[in-house]
């Protein structure tokens, strides 16, 4: 019976705990449904929770939805943007294919017309005369500049444009320059002070002088007395390559503006300014490119200086330094034989009309048949050699190498207007000169009396 009792005890306490428990819990679970039936729903049911549940659901799902077909509908608006853009950049890439094909159709008779106005300035003439030759010559360079001002923009914003970057001399460059420019100066009554350098660079020659020639052009044109200066600094970084002028100056809110399409300093200028206002944009562009900084220095009344800055280069060890260029000599190129190889007549008289000018034995050829029989095995100094001969005929490449197998030492200028990197590299591994068309009689008489120069086979005579 003790036992009985004791057990009885026992199972009360549990009893009493079990209870505590069982209330416990009884209130928890009561704090929990307050907690969900408070929980912003309207009348505070646990229906009313499953309900608002559910609507939250559904309004993600449809949200979800929504989302789904905003985002396919931005997928098809991609596809558009996209096809749009590639129809946009075959357009672009046309327009500029149109552009450089009848750019060269146009500077076929353009470097012809340059030619003719060159040889004819060669002769003495009657004042009167002279005066339309000048006339005609600046003409022809003002639809050069326009016409390869509207394809190399075209170029640039198209990609298409590659440089060419290779070391080189200063000299090679800023020489050429300052003797054409010289010239330009002077019929404005302008001093060109220049500073000759001969430090090393690399650059895509071509293009830095597309740079330096529209600083010295812009300098001429709005300078209306004193002076161009035309030289370079020493920086830690580079070489600064700098075009001043005793000008009208630029204001500073301008200083951004003039590297705009279309846009141009608001200063009278001498009235024969035909220029479109794309100069500056270009050449922010060709800096860009190549990794060149610009600078502009100027203010009212004070004048400008434009500059920009190309990294140091070495020359290949193999290409020895040549000793410093003396001035050019009038009569350097009497009775130099020279080879002529066009595809187009006009061009090869006009070349005729000018070397003989410059007293040289001049043979002109429409292909290498043609050359064969009018040389027979008399040889030459130099070639000069247009790339494309024609789409029946070798390039100009092939011909020059077979001529130069059978005439080892032939010096050789390639003349294209083509203005890929490609080719002018090709021509630089090969040893030959290349020349841009319209062709600069300066600079072919420059190149010509370099080869000549450095020609074996001019040093044996």
């Amino acid at each position: 019976m003790a036992l009985d009792g004791k057990s009885r005890a026992v199972d009360a306490a549990d009893s009493r705990e079990l209870l505590k428990e069982n209330a416990r819990l009884r209130r928890i679970c009561a704090a929990l449904i307050e907690r969900v039936e408070s929980s912003g729903v309207a009348g505070g049911a646990p229906y009313a929770a499953f309900e608002h549940a559910v609507l939250l659901a559904e309004q993600v799902r449809e949200r979800t939805e929504a989302l789904h077909r905003t985002l396919d509908e931005l997928g098809k608006t991609n596809i558009r943007l996209g096809e749009a853009k590639a129809d946009a950049e075959a357009a672009n890439l046309s327009k500029t294919k149109f552009l450089a094909a009848v750019s060269h159709d146009l500077l076929q008779p353009l470097n012809a017309a340059r030619l003719f106005a060159s040889a004819l300035d060669e002769h003495p003439l009657p004042e009167a005369s002279a005066k339309l030759v000048a006339q005609i010559s600046r003409s022809l360079k003002d639809v050069e500049a326009l016409l390869g001002t509207l394809v190399d923009i075209s170029r640039l914003d198209a990609g298409v444009l590659k440089p060419d970057i290779a070391p080189f001399r200063t000299d090679q460059l800023l020489d050429v320059l300052a003797e054409e420019y010289r010239q330009a100066a002077l019929t404005q009554g302008l001093a060109l002070h220049y500073v000759p350098s001969r430090m090393v660079i690399e650059s895509d020659l071509a293009l830095l002088a597309r740079v330096i020639r529209n600083f010295l052009t812009n300098a001429i044109r709005y300078t209306r007395q004193g002076h161009i200066l035309l030289g370079c600094r020493r920086r830690a970084e580079g070489l600064e390559i700098v075009v001043g002028d005793t000008g009208p100056g630029i204001a500073e809110a301008q200083h951004e503006a003039i590297f705009q399409e279309f846009r141009r300093v608001a200063v009278p200028t001498t009235g024969q300014d035909r220029g479109l206002g794309l100069g500056l944009a270009i050449v922010e562009r060709i800096g860009a490119m190549l990794g060149h900084p610009l600078c502009l220095s100027s203010s009212p009344g004070r004048g400008s200086l434009f500059s920009i800055l190309v990294p140091y280069g070495v020359l290949p060890a193999f290409e020895p330094a040549p000793a410093p260029r003396a001035p050019m000599e009038k009569d350097a190129l009497q009775g130099t034989r020279i080879w002529v190889i066009d595809n187009d007549t006009a061009i090869l008289e006009g070349m005729a009309a000018l070397l003989e000018g410059w007293g040289c034995r001049v043979v002109t050829a429409l292909s290498l048949s043609d050359l064969e029989k009018r040389t027979k095995h008399d040889p030459a100094d130099v070639l000069l050699i247009d790339y494309h001969l024609g789409d029946d005929q070798p390039s100009g490449f092939a011909v020059a190498q077979r001529l130069q197998e059978r005439h080892p030492g032939l010096a050789t200028v390639l003349i294209t207007a083509n203005h890929e990197a490609t080719i002018k590299r090709r021509a630089r591994a090969r040893g030959y000169g290349c020349l841009l068309k319209p062709l600069k009689p300066l600079r072919l008489r420059m190149t010509l009396t370099a080869l000549l120069k450095a020609s074996p086979r001019r040093k044996e005579q």
